[in-house]
């Protein structure tokens, strides 16, 4: 049965990976010419290539080692995605002001964290179920507040007043899987290659 390994896919390797978002869309061409389009998917998927990040021989062994032990595609990982892995922008640290999580009931203590991409009415809300826990950070009405990380939600002690507005700020990684189950590796004049390692987000 497969499981989720709460280890991250080895830095060294994966920060040098390319890829990046997918969606799928349906489109349909009526006679008149009109298309008609259409997504099934509410929620985009990644897809990444590590093999640039596989430069030694050591990185080899590396690779080999974490593929092995989740059993190739059967077990899903953490995946740092060197191109999205912040609630803020890539030349900002987070703060506990970054994304907007909703406003307090003076019930509910448990948010679920986000983060918004684009604005408006078409900004996308991406669930963020894999937070790097020590990063977390948030605040009540402006004013930052301490919180426990409980998988993607974060949980006040006290529960927000009515009508105040919650926000986060956060590192996170992608829950991913290797999307084969063969390895194709190469090691020649001490040098190291690896043509493809795919990776693909995994939906939870």
């Amino acid at each position: 049965m497969s499981v989720f390994h709460d280890v991250r896919f080895p830095l060294s390797i994966g920060l040098h990976a390319r890829g990046g978002p997918e969606r799928r869309t349906e489109i349909v061409t009526l006679a008149s010419g009109a298309e008609e389009r259409n997504s099934p998917w509410a929620h985009s998927r990644r897809r990444w290539d590590a093999a640039p990040g596989v430069r030694s021989r050591d990185d080899l062994a590396e690779l080999i080692a974490f593929f092995e032990a989740r059993r190739g595609r059967l077990h899903a990982f953490r995946f740092t995605d060197p191109m999205d892995h912040a609630s803020c922008l890539p030349s900002a640290q987070p703060s506990a002001l970054d994304q907007a999580l909703g406003e307090g009931d003076g019930e509910r203590t448990a948010f679920d964290l986000v983060k918004r991409y684009g604005t408006g009415d078409s900004a996308w809300l991406r669930p963020i179920t894999r937070p790097v826990a020590e990063s977390v950070m948030a605040a009540v009405d402006g004013v930052v507040t301490p919180v426990t990380v409980s998988g993607g939600q974060i949980v006040f002690a006290e529960p927000p007043p009515s009508g105040v507005p919650v926000t986060a700020g956060f590192r996170f990684d992608c829950p991913a899987r290797f999307d084969a189950d063969r390895l194709e590796l190469s090691a020649e004049h001490f040098a190291a290659a690896a043509p493809s390692v795919p990776l693909v987000e995994v939906r939870e």
